[in-house]
């Protein structure tokens, strides 16, 4: 079986959850208690989203960067 690699980004909510997405894969994203459930919860719902994606639009795609931004409150 082939590996195939993701960039995941994992955020935490006001309620400690984890969340994690895909920013690849349109609608890819799970949550958990831990940042060990959430990934786990990722990767099914990842596995499912695959099956409705054309891959070859996923590996046009690559991670460059985060960037934080700043906005000033009036």
């Amino acid at each position: 079986m082939e590996n195939s690699f993701f960039t995941v980004y994992i955020e935490q909510d006001e309620d400690d959850m984890f969340i994690g997405s895909i920013p690849s894969i349109p609608s890819c994203y799970a949550q958990g208690k831990t940042q060990e459930k959430m990934l786990k919860n990722l990767q099914q719902v990842l596995k499912l989203c695959l099956r409705n994606t054309d891959r070859k639009e996923v590996e046009k795609t690559r991670f460059i960067g985060i960037q934080n931004l700043k906005i000033s409150h009036a």
